[in-house]
């Protein structure tokens, strides 16, 4: 229940924010362009807060926190006095009034911008992109690893840390190969070396992001620290805890056999569900035997597997591992940039792609997956929150550049034809397009709740 609630004030917190960015540019732009803006409302339904501003204009916080609007004066919509008749955003100028739609997408963007730029000021605990194996039946099996290899770019687009090696494969979903340099990292860390580019077909790649990430599903193994034996921690209420297991036990055997490594005693304990184990560990100099019986419980596809609930002592990754990813005052604007327009093509592709079937629609999320993720990215720290915050914003133009005619884009895309043909697009023929474009907005809104509860 407590995990519920930081979720949802999360998601309200980054939601009011970029609704207050949306909004303020239709806002300022409406304003530089003479237009009587009536009310500036962040939310809709009932005001909890409202208050009229010098300038005329009624500022409001409304209870349901998922959109919101910018009320201009407009004779399409009411009677307008005569003398603010030139105030009215319908007596605009065609590119004035692009100008005032196009404000809002192009405010999320620049947030992003200013978002990643604290970002990189503050900077972000990272770790480099390390493999140390490649997983067979997979289309990066051509590749062979001896030694921990460092990916330092993506077909010629350089990576320094996982994220940005996740973002660069993406975009390659549904192409015919992707590049990847790789350099041995102690070799890498001595010599800055340029590495080895390896050309790999994915042709036949394909995965569930549900599922699994880009990164495992092509089929590099990410490189991990050494795991010890000893238990750092035992789930209240488990198996592990019913059979007297503690922190700080060692484990010594499984089954009368010598433990050799953790991924051997997991898959032991998954193919044990209800059927006892016998397990020797050592504590405090002494080894003891204990009888533990996993408990039976469905994993992601559908099987009985055994768990007891525990975790081992993971070994701290080595200091050349880890980095600071952060940028000076200048440089971090650079970076903002760069990072805002990666996202932008990112998402424009892969809107592409759900359109030519390259990717399912089983990857759009609705509101319920956004707010766990905002929960997520302010339970690990500022800096992973304006990092989740600059993402939503850049889709959140893009969505609003769609050309449906609810959306900005839809108003954009009448305006267009109107500076092509030199008159208005005609008022029953933008009433059909709005239905039809509300009717397609709540179709996508249906599969992505649909995908949300289906995630639960």
């Amino acid at each position: 229940m407590l995990d519920f609630f930081w979720n949802l004030g999360s998601f309200i917190v980054a939601l009011g924010i970029l609704i207050t960015a949306h909004e303020y540019g239709h806002f300022w732009v409406a304003r530089r362009c003479d237009i009587k803006v009536e009310r500036f409302s962040i939310g809709f339904g009932k005001a909890i807060w409202r208050k009229v501003g010098q300038d005329g204009t009624e500022y409001v916080v409304a209870m349901i926190p998922l959109g919101g609007y910018v009320k201009m004066l407009d004779e399409r919509v009411e009677d307008v006095p005569e003398e603010l008749k030139d105030q009215a955003f319908n007596r605009k100028t065609v590119w004035q009034r692009i100008a005032v739609v196009s404000a809002g997408p192009i405010a999320n963007f620049l947030f992003a911008i200013v978002a990643l730029y604290l970002m990189y000021i503050i900077g972000v605990p990272s770790l480099k992109p390390v493999i140390d194996t490649t997983k067979p039946n997979t289309p990066a099996a051509q590749i062979s690893i001896d030694q921990p290899m460092q990916i330092l770019a993506v077909s010629g687009q350089k990576v320094r840390n996982w994220e940005e090696v996740n973002l660069a494969l993406v975009s390659h979903i549904g192409g015919d190969e992707v590049e990847i340099t790789l350099a041995p990292l102690s070799e890498n860390i001595a010599n800055n070396s340029v590495g080895k580019t390896y050309s790999i077909d994915i042709r036949q790649w394909k995965f569930d992001p549900d599922k699994e990430s880009p990164i495992s599903a092509l089929g590099l193994g990410f490189y991990r620290p050494g795991i010890e034996p000893t238990i750092a921690l035992v789930s209240k209420g488990s198996a592990a805890e019913i059979a007297g297991l503690k922190v700080g036990d060692e484990i010594i055997a499984i089954n009368g056999s010598q433990y050799h490594d953790w991924n051997e005693f997991v898959d032991v304990i998954q193919k044990s569900a209800d059927k006892t184990v016998q397990l020797k560990v050592l504590r405090d100099n002494q080894q003891i035997s204990l009888d533990v019986t996993p408990q039976a419980q469905k994993n992601a596809a559908g099987e009985t597997i055994g768990i007891v609930g525990v975790s081992p002592t993971q070994i701290d990754w080595p200091e050349s591992m880890r980095f600071q990813l952060e940028y000076g005052i200048v440089d971090s604007f650079t970076a903002a940039a760069d990072k805002t327009w990666q996202l932008t093509v990112v998402s424009f592709k892969m809107i592409g792609k759900i359109f030519t079937g390259d990717v399912s629609v089983k990857n759009l999320s609705g509101p319920i997956s956004i707010a766990q993720g905002a929960g997520t990215s302010a339970d690990y720290g500022f800096v992973y929150f304006l990092g989740f915050i600059a993402l939503i914003s850049v889709n959140l133009g893009i969505i609003n550049l769609m050309p449906l005619p609810v959306l900005d884009g839809g108003h954009l895309l009448y305006y267009f034809i109107e500076v092509i043909t030199g008159k208005p697009v005609p008022e029953k023929v933008q009433d059909i397009g709005f239905r039809f474009g509300a009717a397609m907005l709540l179709l996508l809104m249906s599969v992505a709740l649909f995908n949300d509860f289906s995630r639960l």
